[in-house]
């Protein structure tokens, strides 16, 4: 009779104490090339609506023939974030190619912080100006935290300014930043004046209805769009769509799911070749990401398995087994 075997787990600790910026944002750069190839493979997700906006998602996919494949199930609460707590909790499962056994189960909220913000870096590795030195972030939550600091691997940022609903948490949000990562970062009231002139610009928020508008936005700056996604929600408006050049994670994602980008195709404004590509194309230097440093260039996250299943197997590499709990399931 099978017996099954040793499943490894990693909990939040021990995903943030193994899996680094720099080794999640190679591997960002690794599955969206594999992705965009058709290496790597994922069926689209799939959510459950919950009561208050909530969401229950499911999505599976594989790294490629031979390599691992694996699922994630994860709660979607955006009103977390104004709470303090992660809006993405749930568990990454991980399974061996070779007999189809489940391997290692992994935290997912944790993961998702991390990988988020290396996708989001590795994009501004290609895309933003390398004179990039002022970054603005909208939102001070998790997602903005990770994606300060990992943004920090690919520029040298000079300045930090960020904003927030809630003056006081974002004082508090912006004091920490400047003493944990040793670069200024201040706190701003007006999201105009927080992104004037800013290089880079990434908005976290759980914003349903557009907050950053076209018309604040300089020449030259790289704008990663990463907020709460669902098919009727906007963190951005249709003039910062049509003057950027839009490059999605998953272009399939974008037709599905961007809100921002489906109302203007719904009135005909554009069609999909508004997307320039995805990022993996970028990645395979089959697309010009940035053509000159006039463009404005625009990442749209709204994330994908591979993106897990490529964080989860470098957690794996990095980590010593011997450190990790056992469950025999």
């Amino acid at each position: 009779m099978y017996q099954g075997h040793d499943v490894r787990i990693f909990g939040a600790t021990d995903v943030w104490a193994h899996l680094s910026y720099e080794a999640c944002i190679a591997a960002m750069r690794g599955a969206m090339a594999a992705f965009s190839e058709g290496r790597a493979s994922g069926v689209p997700r799939t959510f459950l609506d919950l009561a208050g906006g909530n969401m229950f998602g499911a999505m599976a996919g594989s790294l490629g023939a031979g390599d691992i494949f694996g699922a994630k199930l994860i709660s979607l609460f955006p009103g977390n974030i104004r709470c303090g707590k992660p809006s993405h909790l749930g568990l990454v499962a991980l399974f061996d190619p070779m007999d189809g056994n489940l391997s290692y189960l992994i935290n997912a909220s944790a993961l998702t912080a991390i990988r988020t913000a290396a996708a989001s870096a590795a994009a501004t590795d290609v895309l933003a100006r390398l004179d990039a030195t002022t970054l603005a972030v909208l939102g001070y939550g998790e997602q903005a935290e990770t994606h300060i600091r990992a943004i920090l691997k690919v520029r040298s940022v000079e300045s930090i300014r960020v904003w927030g609903r809630d003056r006081e948490r974002c004082v508090r949000f912006a004091d920490r930043i400047a003493a944990t990562c040793a670069v200024p970062c201040t706190p701003v009231t007006d999201i105009a004046r927080a992104v004037d002139g800013a290089d880079i610009i990434c908005t976290t928020t759980a914003a349903a209805e557009p907050i950053l508008c076209g018309r604040w936005i300089a020449s030259g700056t790289h704008i990663n769009v990463v907020g709460f996604a669902r098919s009727e929600a906007a963190e951005i408006d249709a003039d910062l769509v049509l003057r950027a050049r839009y490059i999605a994670d998953c272009r399939a994602s974008v037709l599905a799911e961007a809100g921002e980008f489906r109302s203007l195709l719904r009135n005909g404004t554009i069609t999909d070749t508004h997307i320039v590509a995805e990022i993996g194309d970028v990645y395979l230097g089959r697309v010009v990401g940035r053509t000159c440093d006039d463009d404005i260039t625009l990442y749209r996250s709204l994330g994908h398995i591979v993106q897990d299943l490529a964080a989860a197997r470098a957690l794996v590499d990095l980590a010593s087994e011997t450190e990790l709990r056992c469950a025999h399931l």
